[in-house]
C-alpha cells in the first residue's frame, strides 16, 4: 500500500468525468487500499479516485463506523434536504455550507463485484454525495452557498 498525492482544485483532471470500472482486478484493489491509506493519512472522511489522479468510479468513505469501499456508486434515491458545512482534501483551507439530501440510497459494487445498496442519512449522506460528485467532475465549491471565513487568530 502507498500514500498517493492528492490533486488540488486547480488540477483539470478533477473536472473530468470518471470512467466506470468494468473489471475488479488487482490494480483496482491496490487503488482502493492506497485510497484508504491516503484518506486516513490526510485525516479525511472520504476520498474519490480522481483526487489521487485516477479517473475511475471508485470511492472510499469512513465517517467513524468503518471504511466503505464503493465501486461504480450511483445515487438511486434521495429525500429531504440538509444544509451543512463541508470541506475537501482537494480544496484545502476552504469550508462552506452546501445543500445536500438528508437521506440517500446508493447502489454500488463491492470488491468482490457483488451489487450492494447502502442507505445513508446525515453525515454519511453528505459524504456519499460529496464523493460521487467528484466522479462527475464536481467540487463542493461549485455548490457552496456561503463560504465560511475563519476569524483571524488573536495574538
Amino acid at each position: 500500500m502507498a500514500i498517493r498525492q492528492i490533486r488540488y482544485y486547480d488540477d483539470p483532471l478533477l473536472r473530468k468525468t470518471s470512467r466506470e470500472v468494468t473489471e475488479i482486478n488487482d490494480r483496482i484493489k491496490i487503488l482502493i487500499e492506497d485510497m484508504v491509506e491516503t484518506m486516513y493519512d490526510n485525516e479525511g472522511v472520504g476520498l474519490a479516485a480522481p483526487q489521487v489522479g485516477v479517473l475511475r468510479r471508485v470511492v472510499v468513505i469512513d465517517i467513524g463506523e468503518g471504511v466503505l469501499k464503493l465501486i461504480n456508486p450511483e445515487i438511486i434515491y434521495e429525500e429531504g434536504a440538509n444544509i451543512d458545512v463541508e470541506g475537501c482534501l482537494s480544496v484545502p483551507n476552504r469550508i462552506g455550507t452546501v445543500k445536500r439530501p438528508e437521506t440517500v440510497k446508493v447502489k454500488y459494487l463491492d470488491e468482490l463485484g457483488e451489487e450492494k445498496t447502502i442507505e445513508g442519512t446525515g453525515l454519511l449522506a453528505k459524504a456519499l454525495c460529496h464523493e460521487i460528485d467528484h466522479l462527475d467532475g464536481i467540487l463542493f465549491i461549485d455548490k457552496m452557498i456561503d463560504e465560511i471565513i475563519p476569524e483571524e487568530e488573536e495574538d
